[in-house]
């Protein structure tokens, strides 16, 4: 059966729509907040993510970007937030559609049909990746190096995420530096360089030989597993 992950913190509504969706056929996982809707996504990838934004311990479109770190599963917005910028912000995030409270169930329906729909062509990637040395957690944003917690900047953990969502693929690095710093920088190829260097430090055995986080002279990088 087609699987689907609310994330609502309103308790009612919540319920409602996991009663109502379980209603025609599909299983849900209902959780009230980000941390929880991570570990449930994780653990049982689902087919498509319902996620309210105004959630208890985080927004929501943290979630969405946590999810995005390693699953091109189907995420529909359900929120009361409704100016044009919040809707813009969210599909930029990575949602693949946006549904204003209140709402109409059968509107939510075929929204859920359609997404399922464009979601069909494969199951999602593994969120862990492991390497001898190093465990790389996509969804919970975390990784470690022979078991012990590696602290990485927000930039260099994009970077590293970029890297390792194309593992084994050349990324280029004008495309790194368009999605990490944006339009405007993508000739300020010292900042790889940089952040680069960061991440050997901390997470390679030799950061003068690297094993995983490999150069491709003049064109991008990669990450080996």
């Amino acid at each position: 059966m087609t699987r689907l992950l609310v994330v609502e913190d309103e308790e009612r509504l919540r319920r409602a729509l996991a009663i109502t969706l379980k209603a025609h056929g599909y299983t849900v996982e209902a959780v009230a907040d980000g941390a929880s809707a991570l570990r449930a996504a994780a653990a049982a990838p689902p087919d498509l993510v319902i996620v309210d934004l105004g959630l208890s311990d985080m927004d929501g479109k943290d979630v969405i970007a946590g999810i995005r770190g390693w699953s091109a599963v189907p995420i529909i917005i359900l929120s009361a937030r409704d100016s044009q910028w919040e809707k813009v912000d969210g599909l930029d995030a990575g949602a693949d559609d946006y549904l204003t409270k209140p709402f109409g169930m059968d509107e939510l329906l075929a929204r859920i049909r359609a997404g399922l729909r464009r979601g069909a062509s494969g199951p999602s990637a593994d969120p862990i990746v492991e390497t001898p040395m190093l465990r790389i957690d996509l969804a919970a944003r975390k990784v470690a190096r022979n078991g012990v917690d590696v602290r990485l900047t927000p930039t260099e953990w994009h970077f590293l995420e970029m890297l390792v969502r194309h593992r084994g693929k050349l990324v280029e690095g004008r495309q790194l530096l368009r999605e990490i710093w944006g339009p405007t920088y993508t000739d300020e190829t010292n900042y790889l360089r940089v952040y680069m260097a960061q991440l050997r430090r901390k997470l390679e055995a030799d950061p003068s030989h690297p094993r995983h986080l490999i150069t491709e002279p003049g064109v991008g990088y990669r990450f080996e597993v």
